[in-house]
């Protein structure tokens, strides 16, 4: 049984900072990759970055390069997704993703089949 629970949305003003946690359990699969999605109001789900259960091969969405860091401490079973010089189009929902099996590790939901709660972030 996959768990992914999110934390450390918050309410910031622009120009702020936010590092966002997921602790994650029961994943094996063989998609070794884990991933941040945000969905804004009225918007479709999107990847921002993903990365490798090793820390390595960091990957970013075009529109957070320079202002995102993803990152995982594997003995903590924690992901986290440090962001930086908050934008208000960054307010959304943000999301902890685990692939389906088999899947590569894009950053398209459509390849994600474990998901958190989400926690939101808003930026004013």
């Amino acid at each position: 049984h996959v768990q992914l629970v999110e934390s450390g949305g918050g309410s910031v003003q622009a120009g702020g900072s936010l590092r966002l946690a997921c602790t994650y359990s029961g994943y094996t699969g063989t998609s070794d990759c884990l991933a941040w999605f945000r969905q804004g109001p009225g918007k479709e789900r999107l990847g921002v970055a993903r990365v490798f259960r090793s820390g390595t091969d960091a990957y970013y969405h075009d529109s957070v390069k320079g202002r995102f860091t993803i990152s995982q401490d594997s003995a903590k079973r924690t992901l986290y997704l440090e962001i930086n010089n908050l934008k208000p189009e960054d307010t959304g929902l943000y999301y902890c993703a685990a692939p389906r099996p088999g899947y590569a590790c894009s950053l398209h939901p459509a390849a994600y089949g474990f998901w958190g709660q989400g926690t939101q972030v808003t930026v004013s």
